[in-house]
């Protein structure tokens, strides 16, 4: 009878052990296959999602097969079970597994937002409001709303914030990236103005700021920033106007076509230096680090004229009689170019 017991027990065991293993194979099966991906993607795991949750997610949104099985991983595998809320970049190299352990990590994906040197605050706000994964708190504030939420002065942002790269994940807010950015400003400017040289024709921080927009718009080429500046600065101290185009731009806003016409150079805005004398009222862009440093630190000329060279860059004249001929150079450039 004893005997029986035992062989009896025996087999009991032996056939919960061959279960136990089927059932552990097949789980293990179900974890170890890959996502069913052609192409990296996004992928949320939602606040409060529980791990049963987030697995009838992913096969729901067809990136896994489901399982008999999906109930018993928890019990098998609860090293895997511990997930935070998050958006993560999932690839298609990841297993389910792999892509379980990612989401425990935490380590959301960095998106990213580029604010190009020379741009507008209304074209910030466009990439903003497009912005995916992004909380949007300022759709429906006004300019003057939003720099007060930043902690700014002026009603306008134009030249207060900073144009470079920035970095945001899943939840972050429009402002937060913004005030980032007028942080960012404030420290460049407040550097780039405990250095400036001495005597310039500038007031404050802000006609910094206003002079380095005015150069953002001018020139793209690094090499020409200070000597550009330096063209301006000669203005200002001999009491010049600036006659600089941008600006007549900024001014005419939404009637500038694409072209400036005679008559817009003598039609006076607050913003027309071939008009008005001195800076215009407020920057006319985002400008970026390198011109906000070479409006406080010129290069020393001589030069009170510069046109475009028609081969990407200026040609410098310290006479109008240099620069009316550097001029008509210019136009037979884009003559010869037709």
């Amino acid at each position: 009878m004893i005997k029986k017991i035992t062989l009896f027990l025996v087999l009991v065991a032996a056939i919960a052990a061959g279960a136990f293993y089927y059932v552990t194979n097949q789980v293990n099966l179900f974890l170890s296959q890959p996502l069913k991906l052609s192409e990296q993607q996004i992928f949320t795991v939602k606040s409060g999602s529980s791990f049963h949750s987030v697995l009838n997610q992913l096969q729901q949104q067809e990136l896994i097969d489901g399982s008999d099985m999906m109930p018993l991983v928890r019990r098998l595998h609860p090293e895997l079970t511990q997930l935070k809320a998050g958006t993560y970049l999932i690839t298609p190299d990841l297993t389910l597994t792999t892509a379980l352990q990612l989401f425990k990590t935490g380590k959301e994906h960095q998106f990213s937002l580029t604010f190009v040197e020379g741009s507008r605050f209304s074209e910030w706000r466009e990439i903003l409001a497009n912005a995916p994964y992004l909380e949007h708190k300022t759709l429906q504030m006004t300019e003057a709303e939003i720099a007060k939420a930043l902690g700014i002065s002026h009603e306008k942002l134009e030249g207060l914030l900073l144009a470079e790269t920035f970095h945001y994940t899943y939840g972050d807010s429009d402002l937060e990236i913004l005030q980032r950015s007028a942080d960012k400003l404030q420290a460049v400017l407040d550097e780039a103005w405990a250095s400036r040289q001495d005597k310039l024709p500038l007031k404050s921080p802000y006609e910094a700021l206003i002079l380095a927009s005015i150069i953002e718009k001018e020139t793209a080429v690094e090499s020409e920033r200070e000597r550009v500046a330096s063209v301006f600065v000669n203005r200002l101290n001999k009491g010049m106007r600036l006659q600089t185009d941008p600006t007549v731009i900024y001014g005419m806003g939404d009637k500038y076509d694409g072209n400036i016409r005679k008559k817009d150079l003598r039609t006076r805005t607050a913003y027309n230096t071939y008009v008005i004398f001195g800076l215009p009222p407020t920057p006319i862009a985002m400008a970026g680090e390198a011109s906000i440093k070479a409006a406080l630190n010129p290069e020393s000329s001589k030069y009170f004229y510069f046109v475009a060279s028609g081969k990407g860059g200026h040609v410098f004249s310290k006479t109008l009689a240099e620069h009316n001929r550097a001029v008509r150079a210019y136009l037979k450039q884009l003559r010869s170019n037709k």
